[in-house]
């Protein structure tokens, strides 16, 4: 496996990304992609560690140690066949997904030496998309079962995918203008340029998935209406109730949830740049944040997020708030040792842009304690105090301060999925307001499952495609046994079969694949 003793001999080159001076003007991607010759070396570095830790890393549970060998023999076409067995979007994840498989490779016993599996996963399927070796894979046959999947983020449309390919007819329903979720509508294009998820809707559409965007499911058709037409419905709708400030002033203009303004500048970025969108665009008032002083609160990738985009409109400054305190430099081994994922310091891209034009600051262990307006009734300043460091996170007296404040951006996170369609369909859901599953994916109401954010709160991309994945494996059993006159699935004998059983309590653990590995097929 890689070259015999190549994690010793080659060191480590990690991702290269655009000087942030430059990419700062534009919306185009900003990581570049290494040459074959360099990324043969170092998917040589993967050793034969004998228990592949990057396994348990990955929800997916994605063959990387095969990959990598396969890119350091330069066997590119077989290494895209390896990697679309497990995962339907390598190229959303390999942009998008914060690699818990490089926290958990065995070289990262020495921090900072895993093998650099995210860089090597995206290089393969672009290159496999330029040489046209990513074709559409329509099913063989047809079951004549129909199946509705509602929500087109990467958990739809991994379902989607996966349901079509085993025969089904899969009519996918979003509510807005495109296809792709947040992946789409959230994530700015300097990170995934739009074109990436156009690409692979057109080859749903070309498998045979019927795409209906701008149809907001319980409104524009109801669930009887859904019920009547089709066999199964897939929840796939997400996490989008966000989590608010409430404080004193929070009515005021100017202040608004992070995903309104990173939906803003998405779309404005379609209009201008394309690709177009498959129904007309919803008109709103643009949020901008041109010339003003602008505060982000929440320091995940959502924050980034409004700070890279509030940096290309010409932000006056950006200040970046995070309730909890600064991670220490290096993984903390009493809380997070190998191979967990390391809750340590990581200075986002959108903070480097932004403090190396001068604009930026970000500050941690900060609590939002009011805000204060200006004579026409829109935020002016954003009080704030330092927070303890255990919650409930209270101000510590005398630590008081302002902050101007001309846009207020929340990206505190999410709470739950939106409650009205679940409670016209009647399912049970979690002390959290996610769908509850008795069976993996399988709600309380027969024929409806429930797959992604919807069902396990917010949580990463690789986890999000691979529940699309497997709730496909239980809707595609309960249509056969439909289909054979059978009782419905209310339980599963064997709940490995049907993926991670165990992770349900939450985000840890390997998922239980059934497949013992990559069965032999034609490279199309």
């Amino acid at each position: 496996m890689g070259k015999l003793g190549g994690f010793l001999q080659i060191k480590r080159h990690g991702i290269v990304y655009r000087d942030p001076n430059e990419r700062v003007r534009d919306y185009q991607e900003f990581v570049l992609e290494r040459t074959n010759e360099e990324l043969r070396e170092q998917g040589a570095r993967c050793m034969e560690c004998g228990v592949p830790f990057c396994h348990n890393g990955c929800p997916l549970g994605n063959l990387i140690p095969d990959w990598n060998d396969l890119i350091y023999r330069d066997r590119w076409r077989e290494a895209i066949v390896q990697l679309h067995a497990t995962n339907n979007f390598p190229d959303f994840t390999g942009r998008l997904c914060p690699a818990p498989c490089e926290a958990a490779c065995v070289l990262e016993i020495r921090e900072g030496e895993a093998v650099t599996i995210k860089q090597i996963e995206l290089a393969i399927i672009d290159r496999a998309f330029r040489e046209g070796w990513v074709k559409p894979e329509p099913p063989r046959h047809e079951t004549g079962q129909s199946v509705a999947v509602v929500g087109s983020g990467p958990a739809g449309m991994a379902a989607a995918q996966q349901l079509r390919r085993a025969g089904h007819a899969v009519t996918l329903f979003e509510r807005d203008e495109a296809a792709g979720g947040l992946v789409r509508f959230g994530v700015p294009d300097f990170k995934i340029e739009k074109r990436v998820v156009q690409r692979r809707v057109e080859q749903l559409l070309a498998e045979g998935i019927e795409l209906q965007c701008g149809v907001d499911v319980g409104v524009d058709i109801t669930v009887a209406e859904l019920r009547e037409r089709f066999g199964a419905v897939v929840l796939a709708t997400g996490s989008r109730v966000p989590r608010d400030l409430p404080v004193a002033g929070r009515e005021l203009g100017g202040i608004h949830f992070a995903m309104d303004y990173l939906y803003g500048r998405n779309r404005y970025v379609a209009r201008t740049e394309g690709p177009e969108p498959s129904a007309p665009q919803p008109q709103h008032e643009p949020i901008t944040a041109a010339g003003k002083h602008v505060v982000v609160i929440g320091g995940g990738d959502t924050g980034a997020d409004c700070v890279g985009n509030s940096l290309r409109e010409g932000a006056a400054s950006i200040v970046q708030l995070e309730l909890l305190p600064e991670p220490p430099e290096r993984r903390p081994d009493d809380r997070t040792p190998w191979p967990e994922w390391p809750l340590k310091f990581r200075l986002s891209y959108a903070m480097e842009e932004a403090k190396r034009a001068g604009v930026g600051e970000q500050d941690y262990s900060i609590t939002t304690t009011s805000l204060s307006g200006d004579e026409h009734g829109n935020v002016a300043a954003l009080h704030i105090a330092h927070a303890e460091l255990a919650p409930p996170f209270a101000p510590v007296a005398g630590t008081d301060r302002e902050l101007p404040a001309q846009l207020v951006l929340l990206a505190m996170g999410f709470l739950h999925p939106e409650q009205e369609l679940l409670d016209q369909l009647g399912v049970e859901k979690d002390q959290r307001g996610n769908v509850k599953a008795l069976a993996p994916y399988t709600t309380s109401v027969e024929g409806v499952f429930a797959a992604g954010d919807a069902r396990r709160g917010q949580s990463l991309i690789v986890w999000a495609i691979n529940e699309g994945r497997q709730c496909a494996r239980m809707v595609d059993r309960y249509l056969a046994g439909r289909r054979n006159g059978q009782a419905k699935l209310a339980q599963v004998e064997d709940e490995g079969l049907a993926g991670h059983a165990d992770a349900d309590e939450g985000s840890e653990g390997p998922p239980r694949h059934a497949s013992p590995g990559v069965q032999a097929q034609e490279l199309r």
